[in-house]
């Protein structure tokens, strides 16, 4: 399996969403660098850099789908909470010894682009239209311009 490249139909429109995704695609191609150098150590530092950046990312994502009242929200961090569980059987191999790297990577690729394209595209309209109403209400300066001016009128 060659590099990852990112693909237009990956973008979910929400920006900071976006830049998260394509830091896991790299971190995807860094850990098929780290085991083209069969440095078993690098390969062990790359793969818990990326389930320790997923998870922030699965938390980030969850608060605003949160925050925008997703409908299927429980249902989405419950994809997530599988899918946790599944990486970390993987990295328990890797720590035991198996050579995991392959498997690992396409998987992960694998899950990575069809829960963008299919779960993430799925929530993406409603946290933009939220974080869009959102910029709107405090487009008017920022929130502490705003309370001063209604406080000292």
């Amino acid at each position: 399996m060659a590099l990852l490249v990112w693909q237009d139909d990956l973008n979910t429109g929400i920006e900071v969403i976006d830049q998260q995704h394509r830091r896991i695609v790299e971190m995807l191609n860094h850990l098929y660098n780290a085991q083209r150098s069969m440095e078993r150590t690098v390969v062990g530092e790359v793969i818990d850099e990326l389930v320790d950046y997923t998870l922030s990312h699965f938390a980030f994502e969850e608060e605003l789908m949160e925050e925008a009242g997703y409908a299927f929200c429980a249902a989405h961090k419950r994809v997530h909470e599988v899918f946790v569980k599944r990486v970390s059987e993987y990295r328990m191999r890797f720590q035991a010894g198996e050579d995991i790297t392959d498997e690992l990577r396409t998987m992960l690729s694998r899950w990575l682009f069809n829960h963008i394209r299919g779960d993430d595209k799925a929530y993406a309209e409603q946290v933009k239209n939220h974080l869009n109403r959102f910029a709107r209400e405090h487009d008017d300066g920022n929130w502490l311009g705003r309370t001063l001016k209604r406080l000292f009128r």
